[in-house]
């Protein structure tokens, strides 16, 4: 089976940096959407603190992703990577789901 989302090496990287420097009772990262943003959804990353059972738990490059129950018809299949540019450094969501993504890369529709 294919696993929700895949982790980019420099994802797996970036994550494994953020935990490092993690608050001592996080225990992964943590991926939901919620609605909002000019194109209807917007990714959302935290720290996951507990096991919710009802998350996906991606394990993958040593890293722990949980996903929330709700966005994985929204993300399945979806790369996640992260970019480094000379003024700025996020995570993208190379999403196969999505029609449409606003103008500043933040939102998305599926």
């Amino acid at each position: 089976m294919n696993p929700i989302i895949k982790l980019s090496d420099n994802a797996a990287l970036r994550i494994k940096e953020i935990m490092s420097n993690a608050e001592k009772n996080a225990i992964g990262v943590r991926v939901s959407v919620k609605s909002g943003g000019c194109a209807g959804m917007s990714y959302v990353m935290e720290y996951s603190k507990e096991v919710n059972p009802n998350d996906e738990l991606i394990e993958e490059k040593g890293v722990k992703v949980y996903i929330d129950s709700a966005a994985v018809m929204y993300l399945l299949g979806t790369e996640m990577d992260y970019k480094k540019e000379d003024f700025s450094s996020s995570f993208v969501f190379n999403n196969p789901n999505e029609t449409e993504r606003c103008g500043c890369g933040e939102s998305f529709k599926v």
